[in-house]
């Protein structure tokens, strides 16, 4: 096989209409919404919404929707179809249209105020594109609630009325426990007891990133139905209208745990500023998040994990169990559409593993599928396959993934609360699936949260009295049919592909540094993800310097909820008129130069799909790899190589400014949807993703400096599992560090995370690269040190890096055999990349 270069040619398009692909890849968006809904309250079957009927919307969201995060989440799409909107398209009479009208006012003052406010904080800080995006990222724009609701004599053509409450995140800054953020505002608060005076019927729809208080729920009682929507892309507003019309079955579910208070959770004492220390952040919840905490304390929810409405009814039948091999469990079930109306269903298995010497929650997850389109009346056979490993702990004292000797209760149902302990699994004694060593060794005093002595035996016991009492099928295991499998470990400078390593010894040592870090010379970490030159917009590109040797460069682009690239940009005399980083944000609102320039335009706009944890919400894999796929096109469209996603970390707190990027609590979850998303973007050739941020990035506040103190049973069984999972399934191109400490260590130069984990554990193939500016910030994380620990490639690459690499070369602290096997890995995948031809 020979590689043959492409021909770069300008990326885009010169015609500003929509594109046929365009208009398929909205459909697309679409569906995704459309599955990603979670309907949590239908009382007295107020939904379905007779389509042509009339309806009054109110809140910051009715004609506002938020589609998507702030940062490297955004995506510059077409154009963006709100609540509002997507009703009118749907037939539905808007009663308040001059509420509309006066919100869109009063949205484009505050607009305005805030960008004026953060320009001038900027200029005060130094006016350089850095402080502008430090205090862009950490000032959050604040929807304004509009005006007051006059409604009573005026609206006599409706009961009903619904409620949109938004909120904005985005990377740079967490989230508050307070009034504007978790909690409503004072004058939200008196909106919504306007509407439910005003209105029989009120439906509650949350567009937030991320868990908000509801206890208002509790107090209007004509609140009839609450659907949570997240940031839906840019179809959310006809998505919205195809759930609530009855067009479209809503079957999502949740991916999350909502509480009934913020202080439930386990950390929320603790979480980032809340105790005033962003420095230090102690995991010491231990294994316990999310629904691991609440259902094994015995903590109530307001909506568990799993838990999700639909207009119709199922149940599940027939369900067995059978040992397929030594390692793999297969269990069998029919699901039968009960009710009236056609939908989809999702099928979830839980497990609840023996007590014994560790710690254990009470329920894990370990399966899930989701149903076809079932008509009334309609059956589907669903099998889930349970590999062993997903029962096993992790045992720090014998640094292995063991199943400890007991009872194992396998529980299905549609949610966590509804699951029912089905079968059984009785282990004669502890096996060894797996032999590792002992990594992330604890620099700091780390106190854990513990069961009560003598719980989880307690539990096991019963459970199995349970199922003898039941006669539920019990399969019996033997330790002895297991078989250890114990990893080698070798150096970072062992693990390249001899190819990629032949070439590599053809390069000059310069030519290893600048391969190494970017391209400093484009000024790419200036425009802060935003100076790509090839593709205008992109997060950034390769150095060229070894083109003459037939080593293409290639692009990355950010957007987790779709690609981030700018709108539009300017050709002159064959030269791309740089635009900056000021443009791509926020759809240009924080740009004051020129918008008429000379030469060509070229149009880039992308499709702005759901965010992370809507996409999740959907638990149909089949449709994230239909949604990665889409995504994968337009990267070969634009030129794009490496999608800067997805990004799965685990929603440890509600209030990570994140968390809407990331899919969910569960690392199961959240493995699975990667995968799907990673294998049906790489089904287009030479692109791929990058899984992000690696690893233990749940806060950002102070992010580039936080330390996360966590066991290495925690890291391993949560914090890892879900990226472990990602690599296994799907073989992702690339992986990205993420900015934070690990028990001391930055990510981005820790040889236990990316050599010891990834390649030598998981046997991940691809290429390893920081976050943007990581190295930058002080000398704590180097470029050596990145190749040191098997990281790959320093982006978006500065001087000082070339500088400090030819420095530890030249002192023997850092070996040229390391270097050389990290452009080993960075050469493979620029190889697999979209800018060959194969012949």
């Amino acid at each position: 096989m020979t590689r043959v270069l492409k021909e770069r040619t300008f990326s885009g398009t010169t015609n500003p209409e929509a594109a046929s692909w365009e208009n398929e890849h909205r459909q697309i968006a679409r569906e995704a919404a459309d599955e990603g809904i979670v309907l949590l309250k239908n009382e007295d079957q107020i939904l379905p919404l007779k389509p042509g009927s009339a309806v009054a919307v109110y809140g910051a969201g009715a004609g506002r929707t938020i589609k998507g995060g702030t940062g490297s989440g955004d995506v510059n799409e077409r154009e963006n179809i709100s609540i509002w909107q997507g009703l009118k398209n749907a037939g539905y009479q808007i009663t308040n249209e001059d509420w509309i009208s006066s919100y869109d006012q009063i949205y484009e003052k505050a607009r305005q105020d805030w960008k004026n406010d953060i320009n001038a904080r900027a200029s005060q800080t130094g006016g350089d594109v850095m402080d502008f995006f430090t205090v862009y990222s950490t000032t959050p724009f604040i929807m304004p609630t509009g005006d007051p609701v006059k409604v009573p004599e005026a609206d006599e053509s409706t009961d009903t009325a619904i409620y949109v409450l938004s909120r904005v995140a985005g990377e740079g800054a967490d989230r508050n426990a307070d009034k504007g953020d978790y909690y409503l505002k004072d004058d939200e608060h008196q909106m919504l007891a306007d509407l439910c005076q005003y209105y029989k019927n009120v439906i509650i729809v949350i567009n937030a990133g991320g868990q908000v208080d509801l206890s208002f729920m509790d107090e209007f009682s004509n609140i009839k139905a609450l659907l949570v929507i997240v940031q839906p892309g840019m179809e959310g507003g006809n998505a919205f209208a195809d759930v609530i019309s009855g067009k479209v079955n809503p079957s999502g579910k949740l991916v999350d745990s909502w509480a009934y208070k913020y202080e439930d959770y386990p950390s929320a004492a603790t979480f980032s500023h809340n105790n005033g220390n962003v420095e230090k952040e102690f995991y010491e919840e231990g294994l316990y998040v999310g629904y691991r905490y609440f259902h094994t304390f015995g903590i109530p929810v307001r909506y568990g994990f799993g838990y999700g409405l639909s207009y119709t009814t199922f149940e599940i039948q027939n369900a067995s169990i059978k040992k397929e091999q030594t390692n793999l469990l297969k269990v069998s079930m029919s699901v039968k559409n009960t009710g009236a109306v056609a939908g989809k269903e999702v099928v979830q298995a839980y497990a609840s593993l023996p007590g014994g010497s560790m710690e254990k929650e009470a329920h894990r997850l370990i399966a899930y599928a989701k149903t076809e389109l079932l008509q009334p009346g309609e059956a589907q056979s669903i099998t889930l396959e349970i590999p062993a490993e997903c029962l096993t702990s992790y045992d720090e004292k014998k640094a292995a993934w063991v199943l400890e000797k007991g009872f194992y209760g396998i529980f299905l149902g549609n949610s966590l609360e509804s699951a029912n302990l089905t079968f059984g699994l009785q282990l004669d004694q502890d096996a060894v699936l797996e032999k590792v060593k002992n990594l992330f060794p604890l620099k700091d005093a780390l106190k854990e949260l513990e069961q009560p002595a003598g719980a989880t035996c307690k539990r096991e016991a019963v459970q199995a009295a349970l199922a003898r009492s039941k006669q539920l099928p019990v399969l019996e295991l033997k330790a002895a049919e297991f078989k250890t499998k114990e990893i080698v470990y070798r150096k970072n400078s062992e693990l390249a592909a001899p190819e990629a390593m032949e070439f590599v010894n053809t390069l000059s040592v310069e030519e290893l540094i600048n391969l190494a870090a970017g391209d400093p010379g484009k000024a790419q970490g200036g425009n802060l993800g935003a100076a790509g030159i090839s593709v205008p917009g992109s997060a950034g590109e390769t150095h060229r310097c070894a083109i003459d040797k037939g080593l293409a460069s290639i692009v990355l682009a950010d957007g987790p909820a779709g690609l981030r690239l700018m709108k539009y940009y300017n050709v002159n005399e064959g030269k791309i008129i740089s635009m900056p980083f000021e443009f791509s944000l926020e759809g240009g609102l924080f740009y004051n130069g020129p918008t008429e320039l000379p030469g060509d335009r070229y149009y880039q706009y992308c499709t702005a799909i759901p965010v992370g944890t809507m996409l999740a919400q959907t638990w149909n894999t089949a449709l994230i790899e239909k949604v990665g796929a889409m995504i994968g096109k337009e990267m070969e469209h634009f030129g794009v190589t490496l999608w800067l996603a997805p990004g799965m970390n685990i929603h440890r707190n509600p209030l990570c400014g994140r968390n809407f990027e990331y899919y969910s609590e569960d690392p199961y979850v959240a493995g699975t949807i990667a995968a799907a998303m990673t294998n049906g973007v790489q089904s287009n050739y030479g692109c791929g993703t990058t899984i992000k941020h690696f690893a233990c990035n749940n806060q950002e506040d102070n992010r580039m400096g936080s330390d996360s103190i966590v066991s290495e049973r925690t890291i391993r069984e949560l914090y890892l599992k879900g990226f472990e999972l990602a690599v296994k399934e799907s073989q992702p191109l690339s992986i990205m560090t993420s900015y934070n400490l690990i028990n001391g260590v930055h990510a981005a130069n820790n040889y236990d995370l990316c050599t010891e984990v990834a390649r030598n554990e998981w046997g991940f193939g691809g290429a390893i690269m920081t976050d943007w500016t990581t190295t930058e910030r002080d000398d704590s994380c180097t470029a050596s040190g990145c190749m040191r620990a098997g990281n790959d490639l320093v982006m978006p690459g500065c001087f000082g890096d070339h500088d400090n690499m030819k420095k530890e070369l030249e002192a023997g602290t850092l070996k040229l055999e390391d270097l050389k096997a990290c452009i080993a890995r960075l050469v493979s995948v620029i190889w697999k990349s979209n800018q060959y031809e194969e012949n």
